[in-house]
């Protein structure tokens, strides 16, 4: 796993290319209490072309409820024949393999810092104890559209605006998702199809 320097990672701008993707933002690790970059894949090649089911309803799949690292909760999906769990961890990516469905946590990350449209936001959503620093339920206004143009709606990088699946599962029936227009976070039926960005991380500290 490559690391930012802390010095470094006080200078990195969200939308910045940096190892393999773009930075959106820092999660704490509360396994290993670590600070980590979270990187959003390049889109042509790190979000999946079509909208697929997180996996199969009525099967509950052991570890895999983090809400702060997706990379185990990938993994074990992929273990039980998720597809899509299987196309993350497949990914190379400017030389990194280190790719996985973001949980819950550093999904909403990338809502709140990279969001897509100029949308009044789902007020009762965006509560993350995992971000730094930690992020408070939502306001009408805020967050407000990224600053960053290829993050903007309908641009090269931007996240549609439609759900996205979060590696987090909720119950046998149930997984995390966000949705990158007003915000919106709950939980769905497994074999719902919705779309799927990869990410990867890198420690800071």
């Amino acid at each position: 796993m490559n690391a930012v320097a802390k010095s470094e990672a006080s200078f990195i701008q969200l939308g910045q290319s940096i190892d393999g993707g773009f930075y959106a933002g820092t999660i704490i690790d509360r396994n290993d209490g670590h600070t980590y970059a979270i990187i959003v894949a390049p889109k042509n090649e790190g979000e999946l072309a079509t909208k697929a089911p997180w996996g199969e309803y009525g099967k509950l799949i052991e570890n895999c409820r983090s809400f702060w690292h997706g990379l185990p909760n990938t993994e074990a999906m992929a273990t039980a024949g998720s597809d899509i769990a299987k196309w993350a961890r497949s990914l190379n990516i400017n030389g990194f393999q280190d790719w996985y469905i973001p949980a819950r946590d550093e999904l909403e990350l990338i809502h709140r810092n990279l969001k897509p449209t100029t949308e009044e936001n789902w007020e009762y959503s965006g509560d993350n104890p995992s971000s730094v620093p930690a992020g408070y339920p939502y306001e009408a206004q805020a967050p407000v559209q990224t600053s960053v143009l290829d993050f903007q709606d309908g641009s090269a990088q931007a996240m549609k605006r439609e759900w996205y699946w979060s590696s987090t599962q909720s119950s046998a029936d149930f997984a995390w998702y966000q949705y990158f227009d007003d915000g919106f976070q709950g939980n769905y039926v497994k074999d719902t199809q919705s779309r799927v960005r990869a990410v990867r991380r890198s420690l800071i500290k």
